[in-house]
């Protein structure tokens, strides 16, 4: 099937550039993870390579919950973590990872869970996060 170019490529492009964490919210199945492995595509072009790893993954997503700094060294930024609603103590480490390095769009996340998600990102990241909610396509997307 070919790639639909979304919408909110655009605006995801560009909170990655304003915020050290950028978030894709939305309900399972409507591309958050197929936009942004195409926009990390796009910066390997031009010479940015980052790390996707998906926390649908049993072994990764007990490494991410019993130990979260130990998973951040082998997926080191920039990186793409997929579902992160299923390893939400990762979130202090990348708010002490973003603090140290201060570079924007580093982590790159996914999450499907959105009202739990939001409360653990909104505590635990504030200032640190832009957020862009994916709906299913649009009229623009078609």
């Amino acid at each position: 099937m070919a790639y639909i170019k979304r919408a909110a490529e655009d605006t995801a492009a560009r909170v990655s550039k304003m915020f050290p964490v950028l978030l894709i919210t939305g309900p399972r199945q409507v591309g958050k993870t197929t936009l942004l492995q195409k926009l990390a595509e796009e910066h390997k072009e031009a010479g940015v390579e980052r790390k996707y790893v998906t926390l649908d993954d049993p072994d990764a997503r007990y490494l991410a919950k019993h130990d979260p700094a130990l998973f951040l060294q082998r997926y080191s930024p920039p990186v793409l973590i997929d579902e992160i609603q299923y390893a939400t103590e990762l979130f202090p480490y990348i708010k002490m990872s973003v603090d140290r390095s201060k570079r924007k769009g580093d982590f790159w996340l996914t999450g499907s869970q959105a009202f739990r998600l939001m409360n653990n990102v909104s505590e635990s990241l504030a200032g640190r996060v832009g957020i862009v909610h994916l709906l299913g396509l649009s009229d623009a997307d078609i």
